[in-house]
């Protein structure tokens, strides 16, 4: 029986050996190399030999009249691409997300489920309700911003400050007067005219605070008559003596009967939908 030794061994020999045979094909030929003192610009640019390296003419900013830069298509797509490695943060920061997965959670925290439904599903509604919730938003984006980008009407800027003014006016409407004020004073010297002028660096920790804030308050509601049912049942087991019988596996079946009578999702989902006014 052949060793694994002497197999490996054998193996490498004839990779050895076809490379012996391959090293010919891969050897410069002699005309190609340089003379002492030829210049490798002229070598390059002479009739007959390897055309010259081209450049990269695609990178280059250009500057208006009016002093604003342009930068090529390729510069817009690096900066697209890298900003979409910011896409979850934006979403989560910037939209209706935030509040509607937080009420998600403490609804099934609620109804005393652990693993149904799952965060998979939780998620997923999350991100459909809050397509719908900011679809006036993002239809007002494709007009002003998205369509005369892709049609060379504005410029990158431009669509890039279009684009905000949208998600802007939607995160003011939803926050409290008092976080912005909070961020304000935590700033130091920043000045604000007029609501309008607040800057994203004090809108969206604002915007954030409020959202967790709302978020609370809305879970905190539907936390109450889950809680009393959980009461009721923890006093009817104690009254009956059955103190080894948790409290939850009882009451778990009347929370879901509840939820499933008063149409639970359907109310959750129009609440939500109504705190942003949709």
């Amino acid at each position: 029986m052949i060793s694994r030794r002497y197999l490996f061994s054998m193996v490498g020999l004839v990779l050895l050996v076809l490379a012996a045979m391959a090293a010919p094909a891969f050897a410069q030929p002699a005309d190609d190399t340089l003379t002492p003192g030829e210049n490798v610009a002229e070598l390059v640019t002479s009739p007959g030999s390897l055309p010259a390296i081209p450049g990269l003419p695609a990178f280059t900013v250009q500057t208006n009249a009016d002093g604003e830069q342009e930068y090529t298509v390729t510069l817009q797509i690096l900066a697209i691409m890298t900003m979409l490695t910011f896409l979850p943060a934006l979403l989560m920061m910037m939209t209706s997300f935030t509040r509607i997965i937080i009420v998600f959670a403490i609804l099934r925290q609620a109804l005393g489920l652990q693993q149904s439904p799952s965060n998979q599903i939780l998620i997923g509604l999350s991100l459909f309700l809050t397509l719908f919730i900011m679809k006036p938003v993002f239809e007002e984006v494709n007009v002003n911003a998205l369509q005369p980008y892709l049609n060379s009407e504005i410029a990158a800027q431009q669509a890039l400050a279009e684009a905000s003014r949208p998600f802007h006016q939607f995160m003011l409407a939803q926050t409290r007067e008092s976080d912005i004020q909070l961020f304000v004073g935590i700033a130091g010297n920043v000045e604000i005219q007029t609501p309008e002028d607040t800057p994203f660096s004090i809108l969206v920790p604002a915007f954030v605070t409020s959202e967790l804030k709302t978020a609370f308050q809305i879970g905190f509601i539907i936390f109450i008559p889950f809680l009393v049912i959980d009461i009721v049942v923890a006093s009817v087991l104690m009254a009956m003596g059955m103190m080894m019988l948790s409290p939850l596996i009882v009451s778990l079946p009347f929370k879901l009967m509840l939820f499933v009578l008063v149409d639970g999702w359907a109310m959750i989902i129009g609440t939500l939908a109504a705190s942003f006014g949709v």
